[in-house]
């Protein structure tokens, strides 16, 4: 029996009360981002949306700055929907850094790899301090590609390790699936394009840590998209995690990052060395 992917990737038709969970992020960042310790709106390139907006904590706790990398299928969304996720690990002592990026099809997805690269770069050289990489959904795709990145190619000036861990939450990890989906239609992905953009078939970062976390209540391939990165790559050296948040889908898979009790949070925390 053939997967139909349409059905197993279209998480908008499969949570139809995605729309005010989406309004309860934006209205939740947006009261966060009133009262937080926070640097908005800072450039890591020339385009609009290639900008990040840092939380800080009171006092800071462990080595390393957390980049959190939105959801959308890489086509839709924006930074000012996700400033609350900063809450958890800055009350815990940790920096969170909130990016924003061009959207298919304005670019490629090639190109949202390479804009993603540029602003942990970035990071790096304004604070020196190493970046655990973090994302929900086409976020935990790019932070897997973070984590992947072999930093003397975009700039031999950076470290080895810039980003030593990363943590995605119901990520993509092969994009071979979405070819045959609608949501394909802004990406513009062929199966050798696909295969390109897959951190699944980078060369694994090995030595490195790589979490990937799935709501249980996922559709089947979401739950094999997060399995087979940390089976895969475990097996290549990377120390890999995969874990269910019961019961979540694909969207309330987000409602315990900003709580600095959670489970998420605290091991955002403990991968930044706090």
């Amino acid at each position: 029996m053939s997967t139909d992917y349409e059905t197993e990737y279209n998480n908008r038709a499969r949570v139809p009360e995605h729309p005010g969970i989406i309004a309860g992020w934006q209205a939740d960042a947006a009261a966060y981002r009133a009262g937080a310790v926070s640097e908005l709106g800072i450039a890591y390139g020339p385009g609009e949306r290639q900008h990040y907006d840092l939380f800080k904590p009171e006092a800071v706790k462990g080595d390393a700055i957390v980049l959190f990398i939105h959801g959308g299928y890489w086509q839709a969304l924006d930074r000012s929907y996700f400033s609350h996720m900063a809450r958890g690990v800055n009350q815990l002592g940790v920096p969170m850094a909130v990016a924003g990026y061009d959207l298919c099809p304005q670019v490629e997805l090639g190109h949202i790899v390479w804009e993603l690269q540029q602003a942990a770069a970035a990071l790096w050289r304004q604070f020196n301090r190493p970046i655990v990489a973090s994302g929900h959904s086409a976020g935990g795709h790019l932070a897997a590609c973070l984590l992947a990145t072999d930093w003397k190619n975009v700039d031999p000036d950076l470290p080895d390790q810039l980003v030593p861990a990363a943590y995605g939450i119901s990520g993509l990890y092969n994009l071979k699936p979405l070819t045959e989906t609608s949501i394909n239609k802004a990406l513009g992905l062929d199966m050798e394009s696909a295969e390109r953009e897959s951190p699944l078939f980078w060369p694994a970062p090995s030595g490195l840590l790589m979490d990937a976390v799935v709501g249980g209540a996922e559709s089947d391939e979401y739950l094999k998209q997060s399995r087979r990165i940390t089976d895969v790559w475990g097996l290549e050296g990377v120390r890999t995690q995969y874990g269910e948040i019961d019961g979540a889908n694909h969207f309330t898979v987000l409602a315990d990052l900003p709580d600095p009790e959670s489970a998420m949070s605290k091991r955002l925390a403990e991968l930044a060395g706090a």
